[in-house]
């Protein structure tokens, strides 16, 4: 028996109780092969109730949080770990081990970030290539409060295949034929220039524009950031009970069909609230 069959079932009965008042992330894992999520809780937010996990495709897992949470999701490839959890990820990284415990993810990552209101405030959430990108991600509020229409957000390319040389990383692992593409850097990371990372002096809007490298991102992806100050097409709000985060959306025959749309219904998993 696999000793990554328990946190993910203590996991599922610890959300089912508690998803009635809790706003809720659930992470789906669309792509044909494991990922390994990582969650990291921004300043003042406490930890969901894993920060780092397996998930085996197909499936889903259900994390709670508290109103005025604040953090990040990924997903992790080809990792390995050991019996007390420590190992490596060749995209997503979080300090080598399978719990993130307050690590971020290595980049290239895809990122999802999100801050929920408290009370009646509005959420903030969306799906950032700033780092790069391994995955395709789709982000869809659910159940949303007063009934209002909230945006799908993401990027539901791969990436990967189109991705310029001198941004690839390239490595063999069990999903992916050896020598294969695994992520696209940031032009900020492959080169380090103040230019593409919008500091020094080009740290404010007026002088950090879009570059070459982060317009290839934004065509492929026009609702994700691209770049630093990439605010006015990539910043969502809602008020919703539920997130559905999905890597490797593509693969559902209408995902990108009607990815403008405010109800995409996901064939998930059968960890719904009741």
């Amino acid at each position: 028996m696999s000793i990554w069959k328990f946190p993910t079932f203590f996991l599922v009965m610890f959300t089912f109780f508690s998803c009635s008042f809790s706003s809720i992330f659930t992470i789906t894992n669309n792509c044909p092969y494991t990922i390994w999520p990582g969650t990291l809780s921004g300043a003042g937010s406490p930890s969901l109730a894993t920060t780092g996990f397996r998930l085996d495709p197909g499936l889903s897992v259900k994390l709670t949080s508290v109103p005025g949470w604040s953090g990040r999701i990924w997903a992790r490839t080809g990792c390995t770990f050991d019996a007390t959890g420590t190992g490596k990820c060749q995209t997503g990284d979080c300090g080598g081990r399978l719990e993130c415990d307050g690590n971020g993810a290595a980049p290239p990552t895809s990122l999802f970030e999100i801050t929920l209101g408290k009370g009646t405030d509005q959420d903030y959430y969306d799906v950032s290539m700033v780092d790069g990108y391994n995955l395709p991600l789709l982000a869809q509020p659910r159940g949303v409060y007063g009934g209002a229409a909230c945006n799908a957000t993401g990027c539901v390319t791969d990436i990967n295949r189109g991705c310029p040389k001198e941004l690839q990383v390239v490595g063999g692992d069990g999903y992916q034929d050896e020598g294969g593409v695994v992520g696209c850097r940031s032009a900020c990371e492959a080169f380090g220039s103040d230019q593409y990372c919008c500091s020094g002096a080009f740290a404010n809007p007026t002088t950090c524009q879009p570059s070459y490298y982060s317009t290839i991102f934004k065509r492929a992806c026009p609702r994700a950031y691209s770049y630093a100050f990439d605010d006015g097409t990539s910043t969502f709000t809602c008020k919703a009970y539920e997130y559905d985060i999905v890597f490797c959306p593509s693969s559902y025959r209408y995902a990108q069909k009607h990815f403008s749309l405010p109800s995409i219904q996901f064939l998930i998993s059968s960890l719904v609230c009741s």
